[in-house]
């Protein structure tokens, strides 16, 4: 039957507040999932603010979800009531594409996004993590490791997969250089798995500030971009460089800086259009690539190596009283590094 629950919506694009949903009805197989913990990704603050695509109010977001197993459908086979699991950007896709049976659901033209979406089960629009529960599609669950604690777990869910799935695909790992340009919410985890996956990495940041963090998070290099001779010292050294931030830089000197056969991946979402000149890219035959989050089997990989080797964000747990504050402080860059509710304060 279905439930009705506490939540946190946007009623409007400039306010979140107190509100209760209706969940549908748990199917043979699904998983209904008691929240513990969710984590706040820029995305969230978009979406409210209906800065990407229409949004429909009112609606619950958060897409970095962690909690545990409370039901469970009768041909549910992958999950026990108590499990340990997260629910991250999609909860359903089609399942009969080529991206689908190639475990890249992500790309699927029909994947169904945690929030702000149609449910094909039910027809509703999806309401994502800022609640008390959710009913997901077996598919679409995840288990998290016992050594990755719920609240840390809860950004790895987009944060965590948004920067594993490129340094997965283009085959990060011992005797490649990883350029990490941006030390932010997205920067500081790309920066810790890509030096546990036993890559070289440079973090690149506009000034010295963010030196020691960087250091301290696993970087072997710091470039501070500012100083006006720093790409010249460089040379071409890097296999790939990851673009985490979400403003306009100079992108042509980090192509200069690309090995041959190099890749830059673009992660962050400028509001501009990328300024590519194609002499950047032509005589070392480098690339500059997109990526959208990861599949579920990437993603599972993703939880379990931060699970061996104790990777964690950064984190501030909060109220959902403080979501509102929360958001601005995201879009001043005023977090180190991400926001967690804690889903009993709702």
């Amino acid at each position: 039957m279905s439930k009705e629950v506490k939540a946190w919506a946007a009623t409007s694009p400039e306010k979140v507040e107190p509100l209760r949903i209706t969940r549908r009805a748990p199917d043979d197989e699904d998983v209904a999932i008691d929240i513990k913990f969710a984590g706040i990704c820029h995305s969230d603050i978009h979406t409210v603010r209906s800065e990407w695509k229409k949004t429909e109010y009112p609606l619950v977001v958060g897409h970095e979800i962690a909690g545990t197993v409370s039901a469970v459908g009768k041909n549910v086979t992958k999950f026990n009531v108590g499990d340990r699991v997260g629910v991250g950007c999609m909860v359903n896709s089609c399942r009969k594409c080529e991206n689908c049976k190639e475990g890249e659901e992500q790309y699927c033209p029909n994947m169904v996004e945690t929030y702000n979406a149609k449910d094909p089960k039910d027809g509703t629009i999806t309401q994502g993590g800022y609640s008390k529960y959710i009913v997901v599609d077996q598919a679409f669950v995840l288990n998290i490791p016992e050594s990755l604690p719920l609240d840390k777990a809860a950004p790895l869910l987009c944060a965590g997969i948004t920067v594993f799935s490129p340094l997965n695909h283009w085959h990060a790992g011992p005797g490649k250089r990883v350029g990490i340009i941006g030390l932010g919410g997205l920067g500081h985890v790309a920066v810790k798995i890509a030096k546990a996956l036993g890559s070289e990495v440079t973090v690149f940041s506009q000034t010295d500030s963010k030196k020691e963090l960087a250091l301290q998070f696993g970087a072997d290099a710091y470039v501070a971009t500012s100083d006006p001779k720093a790409f010249d010292r460089l040379g071409r050294k890097f296999d790939i460089i990851l673009n985490t931030v979400s403003a306009k830089v100079p992108l042509e000197k980090y192509l200069s800086s690309l090995r041959r056969d190099g890749s830059l991946v673009q992660v962050g979402v400028p509001p501009e259009p990328l300024q590519i000149p194609p002499f950047s890219l032509l005589p070392q035959r480098n690339g500059i690539h997109g990526t959208l989050i990861g599949g579920i089997a990437e993603t599972q990989k993703m939880l379990d190596l931060c699970g061996e080797k104790q990777i964690f964000p950064e984190i501030e747990v909060v109220p959902a009283s403080y979501i509102n504050e929360a958001y601005d402080r995201v879009v001043k860059s005023q977090v180190k590094f991400r926001f967690v509710i804690d889903v009993s304060t709702i």
